[in-house]
Parts: C-alpha cells; structure tokens; sequence
C-alpha cells in the first residue's frame, strides 16, 4: 500500500488524492523527432492504402485528410503553442508538420 500511495503522490494520478497535477512538460520521444505528429501520418498513409481505390474510398481520403489538415493547423498546434511556448515554436522550425523531411531554419 505504501508503494502506490508513493506513485500516486508523485503525480501518476494526482486527481485521486485531490492534488493538482504536475505541469507538463515538452518531449520528444521516437518518431517526433522525425514529424510533429507521427500519428496522424500513420492515419492518412492508412486512408491512402488501398488495392483498389473506389470513388467512395476516395471520397473518404480526401475529406478526412483534409480533415486532420485543419484540426492539426488550427486546432492542435494553436493548443500546443499557448501550452509550451517558445518551446513548441522552435520545434516547429525544426521538424515537419508530417513529412519527415529535414528542416534546418
């Protein structure tokens, strides 16, 4: 019991002993060294994968493309921005949004 009274007072999930949880802080783990979000990649590589591409699969890659697009541009970024500052800006400038790519400004 002491052990996980111990994990939990170091934040792991600080909401249950009615703590605030520690800020957060910016990493970049694997292939976010690569692109800003990897995830998202890996989501439209999937939407554009297909043997045969019918004009509704087509249909659907091109809307959620263009979906993730402008959640990432307008949404997320913007969040990651006002959460980690100058931090997240100067990783912007050096990693690609998706394409991993080289980016030395």
């Amino acid at each position: 019991m002491d052990k996980i009274m111990e994990e939990l007072e170091r934040g792991y999930v600080p909401w249950l002993l009615g703590k605030d949880a520690p800020p957060p802080t910016f990493a970049m783990p694997g292939f976010y060294r690569h692109v800003r979000h990897p995830i998202m990649l890996g989501f439209i590589i999937a939407f554009w994968s297909t043997p045969t591409m019918t004009v509704g699969h087509l249909l659907f890659a091109i809307v959620t493309t263009i979906y993730m697009l402008v959640a990432i541009k307008f949404f997320e970024e913007r969040d990651l921005v006002r959460r980690f500052g100058a931090e997240y800006e100067s990783y912007r400038k050096r990693v690609s949004m998706l394409i991993p790519l080289s980016r030395n400004k």
